[in-house]
């Protein structure tokens, strides 16, 4: 998940701690130590809290210098794999680098939690031991997705945290979306929209059209536009910059932007290898092949938000690799930077009554 585009941080400490599992991703240890180290070079002020297996942490980072001085070590012997339930780990899930990475945010050691991790069990992990906000009923994952927009990103959400959704949860993704969207694109009032199958106000599930009502009735008091009901072809496009979902439906347009970011690659790959003329041409356009392949690739836009938690935890894809790691590091450290943990709670609150969420602005009172 690309952060370029994350607002200046705002009068906060400059060292920001984060809390890595470095061993439940498809690629190990060794890719999650390589991106931690490419995020630290751009950035001195961040620190990490490293769990995993400590006789292997320690090799990795001895081939790492600007890590050097950076690194806690705590030491994990288990791993979550990406095939382990999640009752299972909540059971038996103690000695796991995953449930001591999460530990690291509850206990007030570290801002925010990095897990390349299987989804489910880091998900169950992070409400059970960081525990919901105060009226939040589902936890959602929030993605950051390519588009037209000014600042290149919408935010969907939910993309995978639970397959279902009701109206009053739908209303609170919206809420929590409008504070990520304000606080870690810039946008003062972002335009929400419900995901269906058409525009109209007649179709749909019950509980969207209700949601529509609910959502709308919110839109003055939570200082946002909605938009109504948007199309999938709407989720890249400038018309929106936030779309609501239940996990289910976003979960899988999710994997298949992905899947066809990366079909796009191949295809032009091949097409510029084909004759010697299309390599000559692809020599001609490297740089903006280049500033394109920045834009689709999927390992730079990488990093599920989990919202709705006494906390901040970045889901990062399970197969990344260094590239994957790093833009979850930026991502994480950006949203500490921010506040964000404590304006998302605010934004979530402002269902209840007026309060600050940033931009100087009063959630349903005067600006």
């Amino acid at each position: 998940m690309k952060t370029e585009h994350i607002q200046e941080p705002r009068a906060r400490s400059t060292r920001t701690v984060i809390s890595v599992d470095a061993m439940s991703g498809d690629r190990g240890a060794s890719a999650v130590v390589a991106g931690l180290a490419k995020a630290a070079t751009k950035n001195p002020d961040i620190r990490f809290i490293l769990h995993g297996r400590k006789d292997e942490l320690d090799r990795l980072l001895a081939r790492r210098r600007v890590l050097e001085g950076r690194v806690e070590i705590r030491d994990a012997c288990d791993v979550v794999t990406m095939d382990a339930k999640p009752s299972h780990v909540m059971r038996h899930g103690q000695g796991t680098s995953m449930w001591s990475a999460i530990d690291s945010v509850r206990n007030g050691e570290a801002t925010v939690c990095v897990s390349c991790g299987n989804t489910g069990a880091l998900m169950l992990l992070s409400i059970v031991r960081l525990r919901k906000l105060p009226g939040v009923n589902r936890p959602a994952i929030a993605c950051l997705w390519p588009s037209r927009n000014p600042q290149g990103f919408n935010v969907m959400l939910d993309v995978g945290a639970d397959v279902r959704a009701d109206e009053h949860d739908l209303l609170q993704y919206a809420l929590m979306g409008t504070s990520y969207a304000r606080n870690g694109l810039g946008l003062e009032r972002p335009r929400v929209g419900i995901l269906n199958v058409g525009t109209e106000e007649n179709k749909g599930r019950a509980e969207l059209k209700a949601a529509h009502e609910m959502i709308e009735a919110a839109a003055e008091a939570g200082q946002f536009r909605f938009v109504g009901f948007v199309e999938g072809g709407d989720i890249p496009s400038d018309h929106v910059d936030v779309i609501v979902t239940d996990g289910f439906t976003g979960n899988i347009a999710l994997k298949t932007g992905e899947g066809t970011a990366r079909l796009i690659g191949d295809f032009m790959r091949e097409a510029f290898r084909a004759t010697p003329l299309s390599r000559i041409a692809a020599l001609l356009a490297l740089t903006s092949l280049n500033r394109l392949k920045k834009r689709i690739d999927p390992r730079r836009v990488n990093g599920g938000v989990f919202l709705g938690l006494n906390g901040t935890v970045v889901k990062s894809h399970g197969a990344s690799d260094e590239t994957g790691v790093a833009a979850a590091v930026r991502l994480a450290f950006e949203l500490a930077q921010s506040g964000f943990t404590e304006r998302l709670a605010a934004r979530v609150a402002s269902a209840k009554g007026p309060v600050h969420d940033g931009f100087g602005d009063v959630a349903g009172g005067e600006r």
